[in-house]
């Protein structure tokens, strides 16, 4: 019979497989490895269970203790394979705008998970790298991982990702792509296969908000390129030791918006449903299709499953809330179609101002129109109220109607964009748009500047 003696015996050996569609404008062969095959559906079970086994051999982990790591989900799903078939306990720190999915998995699968701000320095006593370290030397018989500096990481892409395609490519693959976050996929696989054939050019991934690329071609670590991003999985605001720059040939940068429509595009066009980082990853490859030739063999690798990202770039809503749908925005109904099926925050002529400063922090809103019994009467916002705080410190308690402004000019569904940016200004800080069944919603300069692509 065969069979796998437990769950982990089965990591490894993923397909390549071809893509047509989405790269059908790329003058080569183009072939994904598809990490998804894993157990654990992403390429980290590899390193997850060779970094628990190197710890467990050298003594760092000990029986029936606890393996603590930082991680944006996938590791943490590695980790607890390991962690359940050898009998250990799991605390997953990870940072707060990591998927909802990703963190219910961990969970399923007994882990621990303590969620931290994403928005802090990586010295902050908050970020994830801080607490991960922090319950490490307060958890009793406790290993924490350090993904980023373990050089397990890229071992395990040395010993097993960097063959695998050697071997199903016959060893004529020319160019590998991935996506960099800890750095040890890239730097294994690139370092087994330039000692197989040194022409081989290796790419990384990055995105804007990391540092990555700027450091590998100026070697200026450039602090004011770090800020949020939505892309989960790969970049960087520190420079991870398992990051071998001497064996990248260069990063090409991805947009938050592109990787999440490639992702999408992936599943519709090449029925193959990953995550992310697999967007920005075919992107890149994309941005990078000029250096290739008719002869060469590109390999691309996919981190993870879609499945992790069900709620986000496979949520239409969250594609519009983050203005990744190409809807075309031409009128007033296109700019409240969002939200449009919420109801409009308002305020009543006699509630005291008070009242309305309580919705407006609730619903973070900065205006609001102002309602009586005959419909719209006024407006508010917390350029009015601050004025009026000025001069009257009073001001919470009195009615509404004794503060409020003009009401704001109330337009047609179908007024063009055009129309209603030229009623915003600094005397009229908002549009009322008129829709179905006697609604209105709320056009803002906002709104106006999300509309512009």
């Amino acid at each position: 019979m065969k069979y796998a003696k437990n769950i982990l015996e089965t990591i490894g050996n993923t397909p390549l497989v071809q893509l047509n569609k989405i790269t059908k404008d790329v003058n080569a062969h183009i072939l994904a490895k598809v990490e998804t095959f894993n157990p654990g559906n992403s390429v980290k079970d590899r390193m997850a269970i060779k970094m628990i086994e190197d710890a467990e051999a050298d003594g760092r982990l000990k029986p029936g203790g606890t393996i603590i790591e930082g991680t944006s989900g996938n590791t943490g799903m590695g980790l607890a394979l390991g962690a359940i078939v050898k009998g250990y306990k799991l605390i997953c720190v990870i940072s707060d705008k990591q998927s909802k999915e990703k963190m219910d998995i961990l969970r399923a699968v007994g882990a621990e998970v303590v969620v931290c701000p994403t928005d802090v320095e990586p010295t902050d006593p908050r970020s994830y790298y801080s607490v991960s370290k922090r319950l490490a030397t307060e958890t009793p018989n406790a290993w924490y991982v350090n993904q980023y500096d373990n050089p397990s990481n890229a071992t395990a892409h040395y010993e097993q990702t960097g063959p695998e395609i050697w071997e199903q490519t016959e060893g004529k693959v020319t160019h590998f792509i991935v996506g960099v976050g800890t750095g040890g996929t890239i730097s294994g696989v690139g370092k087994y296969l330039k000692e197989k054939n040194p022409n081989i050019k290796i790419w990384g991934i990055d995105t804007y908000g990391s540092v990555f690329k700027k450091y590998h071609e100026t070697g200026i670590f450039d602090e004011n390129e770090i800020y949020s991003y939505i892309t989960e999985g790969i970049g960087e605001d520190i420079l991870p030791k398992n990051v071998d720059f001497s064996v990248i040939d260069g990063f090409t940068k991805v947009t938050d918006k592109d990787a999440a429509v490639y992702t999408r595009r992936l599943a519709v066009e090449e029925g193959i449903f990953v995550g992310n980082s697999a967007g920005a990853a075919v992107k890149g490859l994309l941005q990078l299709k000029d250096h290739f030739k008719p002869d060469d063999v590109v390999v691309v690798l996919f981190h993870d499953s879609g499945s992790r990202y069900v709620g986000k770039m496979f949520n239409d809503d969250w594609m519009r809330e983050c203005g990744f749908l190409d809807e075309e925005i031409t009128t007033a109904a296109d700019l409240v179609k969002k939200y449009e099926h919420k109801p409009l925050v308002v305020a009543r002529t006699e509630e005291l101002a008070s009242h309305a400063i309580d919705r407006m922090r609730k619903h973070k809103v900065t205006q609001i129109p102002v309602m009586d019994a005959d419909g719209v009467a006024g407006s508010i916002n917390e350029t009015k109220l601050f004025d009026s705080y000025v001069a009257d410190k009073a001001i919470a308690d009195k009615p509404i109607k004794d503060i409020m402004g003009k009401p704001y000019p109330i337009v047609e569904a179908t007024t063009s964009l055009d129309e209603v940016a030229k009623l915003i200004n600094n005397d009229n800080q908002a549009v009322l748009v008129a829709l179905p069944n006697n609604k209105h919603h709320i056009i803002t300069k906002h709104d106006i500047v999300s509309a512009i692509q």
